[in-house]
């Protein structure tokens, strides 16, 4: 794989802590990783707003996680609880979230989809199309996608939310993108979110029309399609599998013309 990328500029977008092992496999893959993220990761703004909820697990029948975040940071917040409920399910959304789960809390989730990496592959799970009566907590960051919580709502269940980080604007050097772009040094940009989306947006509007025909990788089709709105219109590249491995063999196709 040493020369997979060959020379690929691709500008890294995760949080700063969690980008390491990405710019690794880009770069051990013959690639250059340009380091620019576009959110940050902090705890809950108010920690003691959650005391209620997660004291009062013990009744609950379904965990949910969303993501590798809401992991490690519902797990520190439910420390202080006593940690996991023993006889609640775990759910994850994505194999990243279930390692990550299965890493910090010793325990492999009970729920997660054998294909697809979203909430719609998980809400397909026969075990969650008859969830009447049963309570239902999500681990989550703040705000997000409310279809998880829907659709589960509409089949009977009892849901709630344990909202345990929040994703924030980073404080970046205003001028290293626009820079970037004037100097015509990226290939493609990864991009994990449409909130990610929208700050790229931001940090990048004093080279706007430079930004938006610059190629984009994306981690899901609603992310291409909001790209797409606005204003994107260079190339743009769904990942076909979850994670780093999914995100190295489509720039690796895409390098390739494949």
């Amino acid at each position: 794989m040493g020369c997979d990328l060959a020379g690929l500029r691709v500008v890294v977008t995760r949080p700063a802590e969690q980008a390491t092992a990405l710019q690794e496999r880009i770069t051990q893959a013959g690639g250059r990783a340009l380091l620019f993220p576009l959110l940050a990761i902090a705890g809950p703004a108010d920690p003691a707003r959650l005391r209620p909820l997660l004291a009062g697990l013990s009744d609950t029948d379904l965990l949910i996680f969303v993501s590798p975040n809401a992991v490690r940071y519902g797990l520190e917040q439910l420390a202080a609880y006593g940690g996991l409920p023993a006889g609640s399910r775990l759910a994850c959304v994505g194999l990243g979230t279930a390692r990550a789960l299965e890493q910090r809390a010793g325990r492999p989730p009970d729920l997660l989809p054998a294909g697809g990496y979203d909430s719609e592959a998980l809400l397909a799970l026969p075990a969650l199309q008859q969830v009447d009566g049963q309570r239902v907590v999500i681990f989550r960051g703040q705000g997000g996608r409310e279809q998880l919580a829907e659709t589960l709502r509409a089949r009977g269940a009892q849901v709630e939310y344990a909202e345990v980080y929040r994703r924030i604007r980073p404080d970046n050097d205003p001028e290293q993108l626009p820079d970037l772009l004037r100097q015509d040094a990226i290939d493609i940009i990864s991009v994990t979110s449409s909130e990610a989306l929208d700050n790229l947006i931001e940090f990048g509007a004093p080279e706007l029309e430079r930004l938006q025909r610059t190629p984009l990788v994306v981690f899901h089709q609603r992310i291409a399609d909001a790209a797409r709105r606005r204003g994107f219109h260079g190339p743009l590249r769904v990942c076909d599998q979850p994670g780093d491995d999914g995100l190295i063999e489509t720039l690796r196709r895409w390098r390739h013309g494949e």
